[in-house]
């Protein structure tokens, strides 16, 4: 055997392999829902487990999907790199739900049209930059409006206003990122900017975003109840009004969640590990919206 086919040998073993364990990922995934089916808890908490979600998303999806059922089973998400970790992935492979997933780099999206996931299951893989202008337009131009399962909000930067922009879908559940930095009671967001990159925003990749309190009034006013967060401390759940049925409500102050995990960076861009109060110190003279003030506050006196 020649070296060329020695390669190509390797690189189909490789292939096997990662498909291998993709399967095995789905199988554990399944036995991890079953497992949960009689918790009587509802502490959307208690449901977590990760299959391709960063954190618990996976887990809590699957129960949310079990009190409610949405129809149509299509989801959007949006912010997902090259979508080997994402909140819809185990939806899309392993509840066999059709969707659109959006993200700023071409690179990203050549690599999803490439996955064996990309012709196995309904999933379109769409190159944009994202902003309030756009939103509709490119969710639209892709085939879907109207009623869908669940949006996936997690941009890193213009989040609240991305979503109180979008108007052309009514998803049954809605994923939403929030900043822990920000706190528990303000209702505030970085100020809107049309070409906000979280990097080019502050060095230290901590400047984005919303706060729980802002996203949980957004929802209320597009008609979404906040049923729970994640315990890592970054992402919301909403459920519509009228889908919610006998899953409880909880407050900012309940959801809220300080972030542990620890991704500051310094002015070089090496990776800081820095606890939350020395994280918060980074970034306490940047501004941003109040929603209740209709002004710019600085995040120092948040609290």
């Amino acid at each position: 055997m020649n070296i060329v086919d020695k390669v190509r040998t390797a690189i189909q073993m490789l292939k096997d392999l990662s498909r291998n364990v993709d399967a095995i990922q789905l199988a554990v995934g399944r036995i991890e829902a079953y497992q949960r089916h009689d918790n009587p808890s509802r502490n959307v908490r208690d449901y977590e487990f990760k299959v391709y979600s960063q954190w618990g998303e996976d887990g809590i999806l699957q129960f949310l999907l079990r009190q409610i059922d949405p129809k149509p089973r299509i989801f959007i998400e949006f912010g997902v790199q090259n979508y080997s970790e994402a909140n819809t992935r185990f939806l899309l492979c392993n509840n066999s739900w059709a969707g659109l997933v959006i993200d700023g780099s071409q690179g990203n999206i050549d690599y999803i049209r490439r996955d064996d996931i990309y012709w196995l299951y309904n999933l379109k893989a769409e190159c944009a930059f994202i902003d309030r202008d756009n939103i509709n337009r490119l969710i639209e131009r892709n085939g879907i409006s109207g009623e869908i399962g669940l949006l996936s909000v997690d941009i890193d930067g213009n989040d609240y206003w991305v979503w109180q922009a979008i108007t052309c879908v009514r998803p049954a559940i809605v994923v939403a990122e929030y900043n822990s930095l920000f706190g528990p009671a303000r209702k505030v967001t970085v100020p809107y900017q049309e070409d906000f990159v979280r990097t080019r925003a502050h060095f230290s990749n901590l400047y984005y975003g919303a706060s729980v309190a802002a996203l949980a009034e957004l929802g209320s006013q597009k008609g979404y109840t906040l049923v729970g967060s994640n315990s890592a401390g970054n992402n919301l759940f909403f459920v519509r009004d009228e889908l919610r049925g006998d899953l409880p409500a909880i407050s900012p102050e309940q959801a809220y969640v300080r972030a542990a995990f620890r991704e500051a960076r310094d002015e070089r861009g090496v990776q800081l590990h820095l606890d939350f109060e020395e994280r918060l110190k980074i970034v306490e003279h940047m501004e941003v919206y109040d929603l209740d003030r209709k002004a710019a506050v600085v995040i120092r006196d948040l609290r």
